[in-house]
């Protein structure tokens, strides 16, 4: 079983800065790719951005230059650093991650979601 804690949510004002945080802990071979997604209110969730193993990343256009994805490998940890919120980045921030259960079984897991706030 593996197991995802997110942790670094909150209130800021337009122009603040967060940093999330996603804990991966259980029983796996590898962690592959960690990413990032959100769902504000009322949308649909959507991807926020991606690291891989290598550490490779992307993002999703709209926080291309605002927001640093990281990891930790030997934490077993991910990191979203978001700089320069805005008011439509207030959403809830889930963590995914593709891991190597055994050999041959690769599998995805979410979080349970932090809620990020941007207003004033």
């Amino acid at each position: 079983q593996v197991q995802l804690v997110e942790s670094g949510g909150g209130l800021v004002q337009p122009g603040g800065s967060l940093k999330l945080a996603c804990a991966v802990s259980g029983t796996f071979i590898t962690i592959n790719t960690m990413a990032w997604y959100r769902q504000g209110p009322g949308k649909e969730r959507e991807w926020v951005a991606t690291i891989t193993r290598d550490g490779g990343t992307n993002y999703t256009d709209s926080v291309k230059g605002r927001f640093t994805i990281s990891r930790n490998v030997r934490k077993r940890t991910a990191y979203l650093e978001m700089n320069a919120l805005k008011p439509e980045d207030t959403a809830i921030y889930y963590c995914n991650v593709d891991v190597f259960v055994r050999i041959g079984l690769r599998e995805v897991y979410w979080g349970q979601g932090t809620q990020v706030t941007v207003s004033s």
